[in-house]
């Protein structure tokens, strides 16, 4: 069996979304003669943890963890954040705060000084100790996969090295994430960012990352052609699960959802829905599970949604596909057409959402590559950010279709190539084919 290294900050006990394209990856590998070997961090500062990942690490793997230097400490007692708090993803604030010179201070250390990221230290000592390491122990190719781009820099510096075949997996993008200009960065920074993004990009010897729209941006920064390996759905994590009707018409949201991915045009849509129809607002019920912005708190509560809306912490990621299952409807939050990459914009919950069976709607370009997916697999509807008038018409639709116990079931077999199984044979192809 073929051996490929694995360069990855997220690793179990890490939850959330950054772990799972390679926790499940490295599954299925095997399958088609390669093992993994995850290199990783030993004491990270995880978003969040998630322990009932581990079950998932396969017995085939080999998972290499060594020590990372990461600022946060320093960063908490500047900011008076309690040690034990975790630092959240992106500019998530669940928490409305005022504004201070310190925290805009931060964020100009972080986007100036930090380049492309915190883990920025952790880059020389790996490289040190995986040289000596891969004499001792060969592998066929290395796959690094960010955020965080740091791990792309490790890689980066192995190939040129020891000349090995390697493939950079971008789970996001560098300079085209949606919180890049927020930032504060010095003209010098800016440049700097966009100097070692297209260095990655050249050296590589594939790049690879989750969506079409994606690979194009990606492809004209580094003059390529940039493969596409979709994330998926894991069959063995809802295996066990039932489809269970629930008594309310149960609408429900699971994951990190920021400021500029807030609908406030869904919440006015669902507001006067619930004041104009009593059976409705009688029977309506939102989830808003995970990290949510203070923003998305405050619309909610503008529209006189507040009674309707239970929120709840992250939850485990064994536990997602029973909430899923006893939802009526699955919501999927983009981001305006505005936006530049919002047509891109494939988010891991896409396709679990998928997996579930569940009708999904999703709020977002109406020409993006989310939207082409639920058209063709026949799994939920699409509806632009601003046009209130056409939710307002397919949450009637739902409804209606909820009271007559007749919503879809959306298990079909255009569904099932977007599982993590198929997905890896993708990738397996990829590494056998190092030309």
């Amino acid at each position: 069996m073929k051996r490929v290294l694995i360069i990855t900050y997220y690793w179990p006990p890490s939850g959330g979304s950054g772990v799972q394209r390679w926790l499940k990856m490295s599954k299925y590998l095997p399958e088609y003669g390669w093992q993994p070997v995850i290199y990783t961090t030993e004491n990270a500062e995880y978003p969040i943890v998630d322990p009932s990942l581990e079950k998932d690490v396969s017995s085939k793997v080999e998972v290499i963890r060594r020590p990372i230097f990461e600022p946060y400490t320093f960063y908490k007692k500047f900011l008076g954040i309690k040690q034990e708090e975790t630092v959240k993803m992106g500019f998530i604030e669940e928490k409305e705060k005022k504004k201070s010179w310190k925290t805009d201070l931060s964020l100009w250390i972080r986007g100036n000084l930090f380049i492309p990221d915190a883990r920025r230290w952790w880059v020389k000592p790996s490289v040190k100790y995986l040289k000596s390491y891969l004499k001792a122990h060969p592998v066929d190719a290395i796959i690094s996969t960010g955020p965080p781009h740091s791990m792309h820099l490790i890689a980066m510096k192995l190939k040129e090295e020891l000349g090995l075949h390697w493939i950079a997996d971008f789970r996001d993008p560098w300079t085209e994430i949606d919180y890049y200009h927020d930032l504060h960065l010095t003209r010098w920074a800016d440049r700097k960012h966009h100097r070692l993004e297209k260095e990655v990009l050249t050296k590589a010897d594939k790049v690879v990352t989750v969506a079409p729209d994606g690979a194009k941006r990606l492809g004209r920064i580094g003059n390529r052609n940039v493969r596409v390996v979709y994330n998926g759905f894991d069959r063995d994590d809802d295996a066990m699960t039932t489809v269970v009707k629930p008594e309310k018409f149960t609408i429900t949201y699971l994951g990190v959802l920021s400021k500029i991915q807030n609908p406030e045009k869904l919440w006015e849509a669902l507001g006067e829905l619930a004041r104009e129809n009593d059976g409705f607002a009688n029977t309506l019920k939102i989830n808003m599970i995970g990290q949510i912005d203070s923003s998305v708190v405050k619309a909610i509560e503008q529209q006189g949604l507040s009674q309707y809306v239970s929120y709840s912490p992250y939850i485990p990621h064994d536990q997602v596909s029973a909430v899923h299952r006893s939802s009526t409807l699955l919501l999927l939050l983009l981001m305006p057409d505005s936006e530049p990459r919002a047509k891109g914009l494939l988010t891991g919950k896409l396709f679990e959402y998928l997996a579930s069976g569940r009708p999904i709607l999703c709020i977002g370009p109406e020409d993006g590559d989310a939207a082409r997916i639920l058209k063709e697999t026949g799994a939920g509807t699409t509806v632009s950010f601003g046009n209130k008038e056409k939710m307002k018409e397919v949450l009637g639709d739902y409804y209606a279709n909820y009271l007559e116990d007749n919503l879809p079931d959306n298990a079909n077999e255009a569904i099932e190539r977007y599982s993590r199984k198929a997905l890896s044979r993708q990738f397996a192809e990829l590494l056998d084919k190092q030309n």
